[in-house]
């Protein structure tokens, strides 16, 4: 079969006639565009200006960084009992950001059902819950460890209490946006069946999300590995207290060391929850027999 040319040809001129919009934007349209570029172009610099940027601090500043390299060069604890009291201190840190993630999960896993729209109790239950859980999440962990540290005291139980109150407002939000996004499909089979509205949640919507939410945990055990280093440099345990105090004391070999140990640390997190969370996803999309 021949097909001419012409025949396959879109018609511009009847095209243009239909749609000017698309072929021809608007003046106005085209100003507003370049003004929210020059708008966002001023605010950068003004934001460079404001906060003191200068070429020559930078140049500066990666001389001294280099001086602080080789200072740091060999990575050395200083002693044995350095050594494992350093060691001591890593595992205090992975305690705390496995306590802190796991006690967070637990409060917000409930409260993850009252947020949701399809799974509360009423709109005003779950604006009120969702507009708390933004409260906690608005505040920094942190800062959230600072307030810790005034009402317990320093020490890891700090860092624990910290971890969980900041987590908890993230958690809650994730969890219910899993649970939002939940197929209805399931919850009406089960309530066609005359199962309950707890019958609906633990057959219908319950298998679906729990594969993501052990995912959203497992990674944020991940990240608050790293969280609990920073928090601990205010005297929330773990080895974050150390390498503030190597720091302030220019034991550069130890600070390397640490260093050297937060990152191992964090690679073989990394490594075993992509393992778990691979594991869980893929027993997820498991055809059920």
């Amino acid at each position: 079969m021949k097909v001419s040319f012409r025949a396959i040809t879109p018609d511009l001129p009847a095209l243009r006639a239909r749609h000017p919009q698309h072929f021809a934007p608007s003046v106005m349209h085209r100003a507003v565009v370049i003004g929210c570029v020059a708008v966002l172009a001023g605010l950068f610099v003004l934001g460079f200006w404001r906060l003191g940027f200068s070429f020559e601090r930078i140049l500066s500043g990666i001389g001294q960084l280099g001086t602080l390299v080789l200072l740091m060069i060999p990575p050395n604890p200083g002693s044995w009992a350095k050594f494992f009291t350093f060691l001591h201190a890593l595992a205090e840190t992975v305690a705390i950001a496995f306590l802190g993630t796991l006690l967070a999960a637990l409060v917000a896993f409930p409260v993850g059902f009252v947020a949701a729209r399809n799974t509360t109790v009423n709109r005003l239950v779950q604006f009120a819950s969702r507009r708390v859980l933004d409260g906690i999440r608005g505040i920094d962990t942190l800062i959230w460890a600072l307030l810790w540290i005034n009402v317990v005291g320093l020490g890891p139980f700090a860092g624990v209490l910290a971890i969980m109150t900041s987590d908890i407002g993230t958690f809650g939000k994730l969890f219910s946006e899993a649970i939002e996004a939940a197929d209805k499909k399931s919850v009406e089979g089960i309530a066609s069946t005359g199962g309950t509205r707890l019958h609906q949640i633990r057959f219908g919507i319950l298998p679906q999300v729990f594969p993501v939410i052990a995912g959203q945990v497992l990674y944020f055990f991940e990240s608050n590995a790293r969280s609990g280093t920073i928090i601990g440099i205010v005297g929330a345990g773990g080895i974050g207290l150390h390498l503030a105090e190597q720091i302030r004391t220019l034991e550069w070999q130890a600070v390397s060391f640490l260093v050297i140990l937060i990152l191992i640390m964090v690679a073989a997190i990394d490594a075993v929850s992509v393992r778990l969370r691979t594991a869980i996803m893929g027993r997820a999309h498991q055809p059920m027999m």
